[in-house]
């Protein structure tokens, strides 16, 4: 495994620096793996209320409003266990030395997008251009 290298606690990649070098990779290494963290901690919390709130309520409404916040809760989590995936996958990008190029043009991705969404793959260009043409082919 490779060794944890040292970040000053106010460290931002700028810029003037040399792109994705090691104390940036390290940057947003740390960055996917806190947000990752909070995730699941999240999840697990979750899990049990999910598992706790499992009681026949004896009123129609109140099963009706509890299935309702089950399967939204439900959705949420889906949601979460989708972006686990796009961390997971942004952490090896990080190995593989490809991360902050875009996928598309191979250029890279702004910091100031890459501290936004740390998950990101495209270029904003490359994304917009991406969801302009997804927009004409679902339109009927």
């Amino acid at each position: 495994m490779k060794q944890e290298m040292s970040l000053p606690n106010d460290y931002r990649p700028v810029e003037s620096e040399p792109f994705m070098n090691d104390r940036q990779l390290e940057y947003f290494r740390r960055k996917l793996l806190v947000w990752k963290e909070e995730l699941l901690s999240d999840c697990r919390g979750k899990t049990e209320g999910l598992q706790d709130g499992t009681r026949n309520a004896p009123d129609e409404a109140d099963r009706a409003s509890e299935e309702t916040d089950r399967t939204l809760e439900l959705r949420t989590r889906d949601r979460q266990r989708k972006l686990v995936a796009k961390i997971d996958s942004a952490l090896q990008r990080i190995d593989n030395g490809d991360y902050g190029y875009c996928s598309v043009t191979g250029d890279p991705i702004s910091l100031k997008r890459l501290d936004a969404r740390p998950i990101a793959t495209m270029s904003l260009a490359a994304q917009e251009q991406h969801e302009r043409s997804e927009k004409v082919h679902r339109d009927p």
